[in-house]
């Protein structure tokens, strides 16, 4: 007699439900996606920060190297993409020459890919605007109205894959940042001075992405996780947090266990949300534990050295350091960015991370507008 249950088909999509990386996912949708339209070669997606009105390259998947690793522009300089926005509609192009004598680097760099053809659709969460979704192809005049309609759902689930695993981020974030708000918005460390640090460490992380190795989604995670490298202070009294002078030795080894105890509460957090397992989590709890040590192994607090401590720690240890010096503080006043660029480089190869330090200084001009855009208000 026939079993009347069958088990011989394979959900293509079924690594969706697993606990795989944002990348495998998007990987396992394009690999369905080739299996209808071969002439989809490369899909990318790009993040916006309305606060800079900058977009980002987040995610890259198939076509070799990509034309847009590690790169970032104005959305208000973008005029094929704003016109997405005001239109209210994906656009198609069919034939990118057009672009190929363009006056902007991203014309410039997918003429030099190579590609001749692209779709690009806007994504939208509640309504505003997150970022945009690319379909690449070597191919000519292969978007048409009936491919198009078949793309689309892919492209929405794609999407929906990526603002739903930052935006799991941005939700255990807002939770322990509002902990941290109501419990400890008693220690001078502004708003503004979290907004400026974590673009110093996205700017320092796109710079020496190529010589670390890191993706868009890593550097991405690093901005998102820079702001809670302090958590732990929620754990220290006011009387060491607060105290107008020098910390007495015990006072001092009591300070330096708050990272460890950052790690102790971003581990709850995690466990309460449920996403202990979550990829990227482990950027959250280095940066948390390990933003105090040094590479000449005086830090705390397990005097790692060089290389021993990650990547997302030493990025984020030159990023705090230098705002720390340039903002103002009740017992100190904002030091000239020169005069902290001099002190950065003494301490580069012995506190501070080298490249790290160098990627900073090398990019004064993106610092300073950043620290023109998130100036402390009167009375930060």
């Amino acid at each position: 007699m026939t079993t009347p249950f069958l088990f011989g088909h394979e959900d293509r999509l079924g690594s969706l439900d697993q606990n795989v990386s944002l990348e495998a996912k998007v990987h396992t949708i394009h690999t369905a996606l080739l299996e209808r339209f071969g002439f989809i070669q490369h899909i990318a997606a790009a993040v916006y920060d309305p606060a800079t009105d900058t977009l980002k390259t987040f995610l890259q998947i198939g076509g070799g190297k990509t034309p847009f690793q590690h790169f970032t522009a104005k959305l208000s300089e973008a005029p094929s993409l704003t016109e997405i926005i005001k239109v209210g509609r994906p656009r198609v192009v069919n034939d990118l020459v057009i672009f190929s004598e363009g006056p902007h680097e991203h014309s410039k760099r997918i003429a030099a890919k190579g590609y001749r053809a692209s779709y690009t659709m806007p994504m939208y969460q509640n309504g505003h605007l997150f970022g945009f979704l690319f379909f690449n192809s070597y191919e000519s005049d292969c978007f048409v109205e009936e491919v198009l309609g078949q793309i689309d759902p892919f492209g929405h689930l794609i999407a929906l894959t990526i603002i739903n695993d930052l935006t799991t981020l941005h939700t255990l974030l807002a939770s322990v940042k509002t902990a941290r708000d109501l419990t400890h918005a008693r220690d001078g460390e502004t708003g503004s001075h979290l907004d400026r640090m974590s673009r110093f460490a996205r700017v320092i992380a796109q710079s020496v992405a190529e010589h670390f190795e890191l993706t868009d989604e890593y550097i991405e995670k690093i901005f998102i996780f820079s702001p809670l490298h302090d958590i732990g202070k929620i754990a220290i009294p006011d009387r060491v947090l607060l105290k107008p002078g020098k910390l007495n030795p015990e006072e001092w080894a009591l300070m330096q266990t708050h990272p460890i105890r950052g790690r102790e509460i971003i581990d709850q957090m995690l466990t309460h949300f449920e996403l202990g397992t979550m990829q990227g989590c482990d950027i959250l709890r280095n940066i948390a534990l390990f933003h105090h040590e040094s590479v000449d192994g005086t830090g705390y607090p397990d005097g790692r050295t060089g290389e021993d401590i990650p990547i997302e720690a030493r990025i984020v240890a030159v990023a705090d350091i230098f705002d720390a010096l340039t903002s103002r503080r009740p017992y100190k006043p904002a030091w000239s960015n020169d005069d902290a660029f001099d002190l950065l480089r003494k301490l580069a190869g012995k506190k501070l991370d080298a490249y790290c330090v160098d990627a900073l200084i090398e990019s004064r001009d993106e610092i300073e507008e950043i620290q023109q855009q998130f100036q402390e208000n009167v009375v930060g």
